[in-house]
């Protein structure tokens, strides 16, 4: 529970991540009935008066653990991307995607240029 967080950063969060997902549509994030979903609920259960809110720490954790799931999907779709396998590729490609280049060939008897 020490690790949640604060509820508004929470908040701050998943709207970032709503952000991330509309922007390949162009439509703005807060005409989503995600948005107005998570604005509702996040003020119905502000704290109040109360020593202990449980609707309120359990809407929080609820929120922290969709907010994870968020961000991991997205992190795994660019990392798909970037390393999923493209067919076959050339020896200059393969030793380039590890950080490696390979020697230059000396002209002369017997190389080929």
């Amino acid at each position: 529970m020490a690790a949640l967080g604060s509820p508004a950063r929470t908040l701050r969060g998943l709207l970032r991540e709503l952000r991330y997902m509309n922007a390949a549509t162009g439509r703005p994030y807060r005409d989503t009935a995600a948005y107005r979903y998570l604005v509702k609920a996040f003020r119905a259960h502000r704290v109040t008066s109360e020593k202990l809110c449980r609707a309120q720490h359990e809407l929080h954790f609820q929120a922290a653990t969709y907010l994870c799931l968020l961000r991991s999907v997205r992190r795994h779709v660019a990392l798909h991307q970037e390393f999923h396998g493209k067919g076959e590729r050339s020896v200059e490609e393969s030793a380039g995607l590890v950080g490696l280049t390979l020697p230059k060939q000396p002209g002369g008897k017997g190389w080929e240029p």
